[in-house]
């Protein structure tokens, strides 16, 4: 549960992250072990959001950073589909995380926080 001076903030992830999440999780379990992305810690959190889990006001501030550091994965090769090695590892990460709709969803809930 949430500070109560957060109590104007809705930490449930929308419909869209976890609609992201949950094909992240597919897409990742279709890859060979060698193609896998993500972390343990990105498999928790996918399914914290696939599973339209609240988040803590501390977890919205690491997604936010994540995606902050991240972004540069969309550049590389194989993070668009028909592209040479789709999906990257990178893309298969950024996706576990909620993908474009999470960094959304976190950025406005880290704007909130402040």
């Amino acid at each position: 549960m949430p500070p109560k001076k957060y109590s104007h903030i809705n930490f449930k992830p929308t419909e869209s992250v976890a609609n992201a999440a949950r094909s992240a999780l597919q897409l990742r379990r279709q890859q060979p072990p060698s193609r896998r992305g993500g972390t343990a810690v990105g498999v928790a959190r996918a399914r914290q959001l696939a599973n339209r889990q609240q988040v803590s006001p501390s977890t919205a501030k690491r997604m936010k950073a994540y995606f902050d550091r991240h972004e540069v994965d969309k550049k590389a090769e194989g993070f668009k589909r028909g592209e040479k090695g789709y999906p990257s590892k990178g893309k298969q990460a950024w996706e576990l995380w909620g993908g474009d709709a999470g960094y959304g969803w976190a950025k406005k809930l880290v704007r909130q926080l402040n």
